[in-house]
């Protein structure tokens, strides 16, 4: 299907009033991050939306009712609220009443939240639509909970028709009061955005619409697996917008996150299609929308239930190959582990250096091309470990293994950066892996050189970065991740291997020898 330039929402009603929403909040935001303190503002992990990213999420919702109950957990300076109140006042069809209730912690911004609401109040009474707004100055996860519990003790339960969001990032201990009452309704979580977000879907009524920006990471990972199976088992997602630019949508913060808009429906029938668009971040950006079919994004034979993200624009000449791919590294008869050396709980047995007594320890920093420099003696890491009782259990024995690093620095070009470990460059009996480094073996037997060259230059590839990025929203490489990547067959992997050598090492080469084999 072809890529669409979303066209601007056409202005249905001259109203000032409702145009200049977004105007009062975005003033207070600045004014008071020009005065904020930066202590308080992580402590609160307080991220306030930029008006033309709420504008972007008020435009995702379709009521289906004409008297509306929208919930702002966490509302911050209101401008998510205020951005849905313009969006319904531009409607084609003009709601009767919007309630607001609104949570917000920081009392420091409660002066501005209800200046807002005055504001959207004065907007809406010129267009005969009833307002009102509640604000609690109160902890969300605590209230929410409450109310989900629902037992004799607990505040009167409410659902509401739509949510808009914008919850703060961060983590929650499982000490914590709040990890505690999450528990008590069955929604524990160590992460904040997913503790509001659980909640909400809690308190949405069936057929209720949910619009929230979060973090992409939750689209994978084993972290994120309960929360995923819950958000996928209540919602219906409809969109989900992706920012090509990891700064420029909170640019104003400082804040380095790879961030997503999804819209859904709770309970609702499941959609053929799911609607991808992407913009670059900024105000004022393009926004491209492309429909997807909706196991594209979500299949229902993953047992990890990864929400794929699709491209919305690929380079010309290149067509998806990883679907069609036949293997897994289970299918291939090989597992992935991460290395057993945490350097910080094994410091007494670390050398700087190989002396006697030590075998080679290996971290991200000796990938070299295809191959393993070990030892690395310029290194600010070390390069050895001494053998002895406490570490035995450390080691692995002497063997092929392709490794990748589990964390890739933002300027690296590819997500997926592998190596191979051979035991014939360093003649010692056993190694030690860092736990920042996966190791691809062979249970039982042993990886023959052929076929690990060719999964070097497969995961290598620019083909298999594109792809893993779709599914992937940051910069992290688990072993989870590994297991569900598509391979070719092994025969394949090993034609690969036949045209990789020491001296392979430009992309372009290592995508040649790929899509070659791949017919790409």
């Amino acid at each position: 299907m072809g890529i669409l330039a979303e066209p601007a929402v056409e202005m249905r009603r001259d109203d000032a009033g409702a145009r200049a929403l977004l105007d009062l909040p975005d003033t207070l935001r600045v004014r008071f991050f020009a005065e904020a303190d930066p202590q308080r503002q992580k402590n609160f992990a307080q991220y306030l939306t930029p008006p033309h990213v709420a504008d972007l999420m008020a435009s995702m919702f379709h009521p289906d009712t004409r008297r509306i109950r929208l919930l702002d957990a966490g509302a911050g300076m209101g401008i998510l609220s205020a951005a849905f109140v313009r969006n319904q006042l531009q409607a084609a069809r003009l709601p009767e009443s919007i309630e607001v209730t609104a949570y917000e912690l920081d009392e420091n911004l409660l002066g501005g939240l209800a200046e807002i609401y005055e504001a959207c109040r004065t907007a809406c009474e010129k267009n005969d639509v009833r307002f009102s707004a509640t604000i609690r100055h109160a902890d969300f996860i605590a209230e929410g909970a409450e109310m989900l519990r629902n037992d004799w003790f607990s505040r009167s339960s409410q659902t509401f028709d739509a949510a808009i969001v914008n919850p703060p990032y961060g983590k929650l201990a499982t000490s914590s009061e709040g990890y505690r009452q999450l528990r008590e309704v069955g929604a524990e979580t160590t992460n904040l955005y997913a503790a509001f977000v659980t909640l909400i879907i809690g308190l949405l009524r069936d057929g209720g619409e949910l619009v929230a920006i979060t973090p992409r990471s939750f689209c994978n990972g084993p972290y994120f697996k309960p929360f995923r199976r819950r958000a996928l088992s209540e919602l219906s997602f409809r969109r989900i917008h992706i920012f090509k630019s990891r700064t420029a949508a909170f640019k104003h913060d400082n804040v380095l996150q790879e961030n997503i808009i999804f819209s859904a429906v709770k309970r609702a029938s499941s959609p053929k299609t799911i609607t991808i668009s992407q913009s670059q971040g900024e105000d004022g950006a393009a926004v491209k929308t492309r429909s997807f079919p909706a196991s594209a994004i979500v299949s229902p034979s993953d047992p990890e239930s990864f929400i794929h993200i699709p491209t919305i624009e690929r380079p010309s000449g290149i067509r998806p190959a990883v679907a069609p791919l036949g293997s897994t590294l289970a299918e291939l008869g090989l597992a992935v582990s991460t290395g057993r050396v945490v350097d910080f709980r094994a410091r007494t047995h670390i050398r700087q250096n190989p002396e006697n007594g030590t075998l080679p320890l290996i971290y991200p920093c000796h990938f070299q091309g295809l191959s393993v420099a070990w030892p690395k003696l310029a290194s600010r890491k070390p390069n050895a470990i001494v053998e002895n009782d406490q570490t035995r259990s450390l080691f692995v024995p002497a063997a092929i293994y392709v490794l990748t690093k589990r964390f890739t620095s933002k300027e690296e070009p590819r997500r997926v950066v592998a190596c191979i470990y051979d035991p014939e460059r360093s003649s010692a009996p056993f190694v030690a892996f860092e736990n920042h480094v996966n190791y691809i073996h062979a249970p039982g037997g042993e990886l023959d050189r052929l076929l690990a060259r060719g999964l070097w230059a497969y995961l290598n590839s620019s083909m298999l970065d594109r792809n893993f990025r779709e599914f992937n929203g940051h910069t992290q490489v688990n072993a989870t991740d590994l297991r569900n990547i598509r391979f070719p067959t092994a025969d394949q992997l090993r034609r690969m291997g036949r045209h990789v050598d020491e001296s392979c090492s430009e992309q372009d080469e290592i995508d040649r020898i790929v899509n070659g084999e791949l017919e790409i």
